[in-house]
């Protein structure tokens, strides 16, 4: 028997729950579909919890040995081991390690590849839902199959600050290569958001810079050659492998995670003397001090995932809701930000804190350049008659943004990575 929509819905979210809490409608042909409150929610609410249809770790954050679940993408490295690596420091000792929540002895890899999950639970389930299609077997580290071909050609072409992977649509193609209802597998990532052709290319230039043709080119012949399947033939012509990488360049939803942050969110809920909690503190301090100067603002384990419920959601300047990942995995917590009344759209903020504070001009053109539209909320048609003027840091900013976009490296990333 074919599986339902709604029984593929209950994949991602518990939909007993949700089902009476929000809803999906169609606003216009402008803004699409968005999400609704069915029921009042409050302040600090959960209003659920999803798990993506795919999600994969971004192919540089790999590379750089940011250790994740190869299904879930939780961290691996335990508190300390990753304090270390990111200080420099390999005899760094961290205080309270019982607070560390990751459980090395837990860890499995696949027999054939050895791709490592932080349970086998996790390794199963990649088994089943993409991996058999996917795993490289004895050949994992030779450049010369036809899926290295294709990351090394990504990671040429999309450098740190990453904001996609190719991988995230060879896990689309191998789920669907798998699954026993490939058709409504097929319907479900059809659901996402699709974009006009010009707007596609402009996705595909913004991540792949100046040459994205003749990238794009490129990764739709390695693509086809290392995935090909004739029950997804369109998505290997050169319209439809620019339609689904236009479809993660928009939807794809940043993941991060972190065993490090976990731990100091848990030091932060200990209770102690004010003597323990002022050299606690100071300690924290200091070692994201030799981490910025060892390591940078890199910090998570980082990667991008497909949310077919938090995808509905809008942007507003002014959000309702944010999405968090709490759990250090891919399980995409959305929060209610303030009161919500049954019958008000559920809004996220596609913007930063900082970017949010910026001038309506500056908003409108983060928002214009990275996710191609003009927003109308509420506080943007307010402060409409201020779309002119900028402040001389957001002119700064700006500037920036626009040295950094000419190198190929934006500012302002197409996806926002959220961690705990």
């Amino acid at each position: 028997m074919a599986a339902s929509q709604d029984d593929m819905l209950s994949f991602c979210v518990d939909t007993t729950k949700v089902c009476s809490c929000v809803e999906v409608r169609f606003i216009d042909k402008v803004k699409g579909k968005g999400l609704f409150a069915k029921k009042a929610i409050k302040k600090g609410d959960t209003i659920f919890v999803e798990r993506p249809l795919v999600s994969s770790q971004f192919l540089w954050n790999s590379q750089y040995k940011y250790k994740a679940c190869e299904y879930c993408l939780s961290a691996l490295e335990t508190a300390e081991d990753n304090a270390r690596r990111l200080s420099g420091n390999p005899g760094l000792s961290l205080p309270h390690t019982e607070l560390c929540k990751v459980r090395p002895e837990l860890h499995q890899a696949c027999p054939q590849c050895q791709v490592m999950y932080c349970s086998n639970e996790c390794r199963q389930a990649a088994a089943d839902q993409y991996h058999r299609a996917l795993c490289l077997g004895h050949s994992q580290e030779d450049p010369d199959h036809p899926v290295n071909k294709l990351k090394d050609a990504w990671r040429s072409m999309h450098y740190p600050p990453e904001t996609s992977s190719i991988m995230l649509m060879a896990r689309m193609v191998a789920t669907v290569k798998q699954a026993q209802d490939k058709c409504c597998w097929q319907k479900l990532f059809f659901q996402f958001c699709s974009r006009a052709a010009n707007e596609e290319e402009e996705i595909a230039h913004k991540l792949l810079g100046e040459k994205f043709q003749g990238h794009l080119t490129l990764l739709q012949t390695l693509f086809t050659t290392a995935l090909y399947d004739d029950h997804l033939n369109m998505w290997f012509t050169p319209e439809g492998f620019r339609s689904l990488f236009a479809l993660v360049g928009t939807n794809g939803q940043g993941i991060g995670t972190s065993s490090l942050s976990q731990w100091v969110h848990a030091c932060d809920a200990l209770e102690l003397t004010s003597q323990q909690r002022e050299q606690l503190d100071s300690f924290i301090d200091q070692l994201y001090k030799d981490i910025e100067k060892e390591t940078g603002d890199f910090l998570n384990c980082e990667g991008s995932g497909l949310f077919l419920l938090q995808s509905s959601c809008n942007h507003s300047c002014i959000p309702k809701a944010e999405a968090s990942f709490p759990n250090n995995n891919f399980l995409l917590h959305l929060s209610a930000l303030s009161d919500i009344s049954p019958g008000e759209e559920i809004c996220i903020s596609y913007l930063d804190c900082c970017q949010r504070d910026r001038s309506c001009h500056s908003r409108q053109k983060i928002l214009r350049e990275n996710y191609l539209f003009v927003c109308s909320c509420p506080k943007c048609v307010s402060q409409m008659d201020e779309l002119d003027l900028t402040s001389s840091s957001d002119d700064m900013e700006e500037e920036i943004t626009d040295k950094d976009n000419a190198l190929g490296q934006s500012s302002s990333d197409n996806i926002k990575v959220c961690t705990v």
